[in-house]
């Protein structure tokens, strides 16, 4: 057809960058848990599960409570969110270690955990500003936001850069112990690793000078647009590392079969005989 009789056809997309990436990643959360829960991975990894449920609560909440309740409400709703985040985070570092290195002695486990913590605690200590003393105590007495707030962020750096070497030690020494190059565990430590990875180069990139002193306008805009594309970077690598999970959790770890297979015989063994 042609003139009037023509027919245009136009798709309007009003979707952002932001909202498909938040959309996938949600879903690709609530696939992971369906797998966790359907496949029985709860029972082994429960820290982790529980990081998942709450990663999830804090995206849905974020969608839902935003710009509709009273800003200081929102703060602590998300701050307590995040804290409690950061804090289960450091458990599934002890949970990971403990699947991937089980059977080490006590040695090998004291001088391996102090090995980390020393260098978390430089990280934590040379990387990044902290504020004042008298000025954490000054705003703790108006409000704990503040102090919640400090908590979210050291935390977390404290958790990404542990679990960043424990990902390291595990791939190399992981099967030795109980973490072979098909265990759950191990790719596990891979994928919080990868995620680990990519929140540490952000937030290197925001410490550096240009994303802390502005001399124009212009500088500003371009580091705001600098924040978002990091920011979409991070997220995409998330769902691939929440991609990678589904899958690997979907699949049985070799002679996972035989295990059960063993379990089931000596439960009825021990019913027999009671």
């Amino acid at each position: 057809m042609s003139g009037p009789d023509r027919v245009q056809m136009h798709f309007n997309f009003d979707f952002s960058t932001g909202q498909i990436l938040w959309t996938l990643t949600f879903a690709a959360l609530l696939v992971l848990l369906v797998v966790l829960l359907g496949r029985d991975r709860v029972r082994r990894f429960p820290w982790f599960t529980t990081l998942m449920v709450l990663m999830a609560l804090d995206r849905l909440a974020g969608r839902l409570l935003s710009h509709r309740i009273a800003p200081v409400v929102s703060d602590w709703i998300f701050l307590t969110l995040a804290d409690l985040s950061a804090i289960i985070a450091l458990l599934v570092v002890v949970e990971i270690a403990r699947r991937a290195f089980a059977g080490a002695d006590r040695k090998m486990w004291t001088v391996g955990t102090l090995a980390l913590l020393a260098v978390g605690g430089v990280v934590l200590a040379l990387w990044g500003r902290w504020p004042p003393f008298n000025a954490i105590v000054a705003a703790s007495k108006l409000s704990a936001l503040p102090l919640m707030n400090l908590f979210r962020q050291k935390a977390n750096l404290l958790a990404d850069v542990l679990i960043v070497q424990l990902g390291l030690l595990v791939v190399l020494f992981g099967r030795y112990f109980k973490a072979g190059w098909h265990s759950h565990t191990l790719q596990l430590a891979i994928g919080l690793a990868m995620a680990s990875l990519s929140r540490l180069a952000i937030y290197g990139a925001l410490q550096s000078p240009a994303m802390q002193t502005f001399h124009s306008q212009d500088e500003y805009k371009r580091a705001v647009d600098l924040m978002h594309s990091l920011d979409n970077a991070n997220s995409i690598i998330f769902i691939v590392v929440l991609v990678w999970w589904i899958i690997c959790l979907w699949i049985d770890e070799p002679g996972a079969e035989s295990r059960d297979q063993g379990t089931g015989i000596r439960e009825q063994e021990t019913g027999a005989s009671s």
